[in-house]
């Protein structure tokens, strides 16, 4: 099968410039690459509640234009500055997005130092299966 990379429009700028792909499709498989709370301009959202659900929309971004919605996530990873302030307003984020799906993905949550942006406060990454 042929590695595909994902590119959506509004992310095509970090793919020339840093040279990855938001996700890589290989047949039913889809891998995305963890998404953060930034906007189209890279800018990083101001406000942890609505830096969650920027990270989640360019999940959801990512996941449309590979073919895919959350119901075909089968397992994603997150990672957190300061996880144990921010675990209950990230889950119930999270079950906005993940919650319609059952069963629900596996999930490993990572606390870190920091992501790769300052101000940055979660990245997420998910692995989907669309047959």
């Amino acid at each position: 099968m042929q590695r595909q990379a994902v590119v959506p429009a509004t992310m095509q700028n970090i793919y020339e410039r840093f040279h990855y792909a938001p996700a890589v499709r290989i047949g039913p498989w889809i891998t995305c690459a963890g998404q953060v709370g930034r906007d189209a301009s890279m800018k990083v959202v101001e406000g942890e509640e609505a830096q969650i659900i920027q990270a989640w929309e360019n999940v959801k971004l990512v996941l449309a234009e590979a073919g895919a919605g959350f119901e075909h996530v089968y397992s994603m990873m997150t990672y957190h500055v300061d996880i144990q302030a921010q675990l209950a307003l990230f889950c119930e984020v999270k079950d906005r997005y993940i919650l319609r799906t059952q069963p629900p993905p596996a999930w490993t949550g990572v606390g870190v130092t920091a992501l790769t942006f300052p101000g940055q406060i979660v990245e997420i990454q998910v692995n989907a299966y669309v047959p």
